[in-house]
């Protein structure tokens, strides 16, 4: 992992010198909308990645709320307990209520799979996908686009939101992600920071959508 880029400090009271901005590292992600779901997220590269895998056919925020639900049910997000567990106990814990997702058993499975990967390839370290070897960009790309439950748009969007919101920058981690490495764009979950930025990319996919029936 490349370290953080230097950033221009500026006066403040009584000769003070604060940051003009927070350490992507340590700023609070903001998928969920909810604070608790949120820290879990910002803290745990397992429950993010769970929130990019349950990002589909439910909006972004329920999405990303999931794992803080499971965590809640099992005592905590462990990859190796998670791999291990029953099907039918996990699926139960995924379905709630509330369930994690439009629909829980899939997404149950889906995870589980996800998991037993990432305990077989990665001995469960999730960080691994973006550390081992000090890969660049399109190896990172590479590695997610592997991922049981992970395509092509996918791959990308989750290397876009690590670049733009977790300060993982390998080389050419932008161009790998394609138009979600843009800068200042609002195509994607990577561009979400506020409530204002979540309704800016939920427009974009409404004229996307649009523009594709058209």
């Amino acid at each position: 992992m490349r370290s953080p880029a230097t950033r221009l400090p500026v006066e403040g009271i009584a000769g003070r010198t604060d940051l003009c901005e927070p350490d992507p590292m340590t700023r609070t992600l903001r998928l969920a909308q909810d604070r608790e779901a949120d820290e879990l997220l910002t803290r745990e590269p397992l429950a993010l990645l769970f929130g990019m895998l349950l990002d589909q056919q439910v909006p972004m925020e329920r999405a990303f709320a999931g794992p803080k639900l499971l965590a809640d049910r099992i005592g905590g997000l462990d990859v190796h307990r998670v791999a291990e567990m029953d099907p039918d106990e996990f699926a139960a814990a995924c379905a709630g209520p509330p369930a994690i997702h439009r629909f829980p058993g899939a997404m149950a499975k889906r995870l589980q799979t996800l998991s037993r990967y990432l305990v077989d390839r990665y001995d469960g370290r999730v960080e691994a996908l973006w550390t081992d070897g000090d890969p660049d960009g399109p190896e990172v790309l590479r590695r997610l686009k592997d991922l049981p439950g992970f395509g092509e748009q996918k791959a990308r969007i989750f290397l876009a939101l690590l670049g733009k919101q977790r300060d993982v920058r390998p080389p050419g981690w932008r161009e790998a992600a394609g138009p979600y490495g843009e800068e200042g764009s609002r195509r994607s979950v990577a561009d979400v920071v506020d409530e204002r930025t979540l309704q800016e990319v939920r427009a974009f996919k409404k004229q996307m959508k649009a523009a594709g029936k058209a």
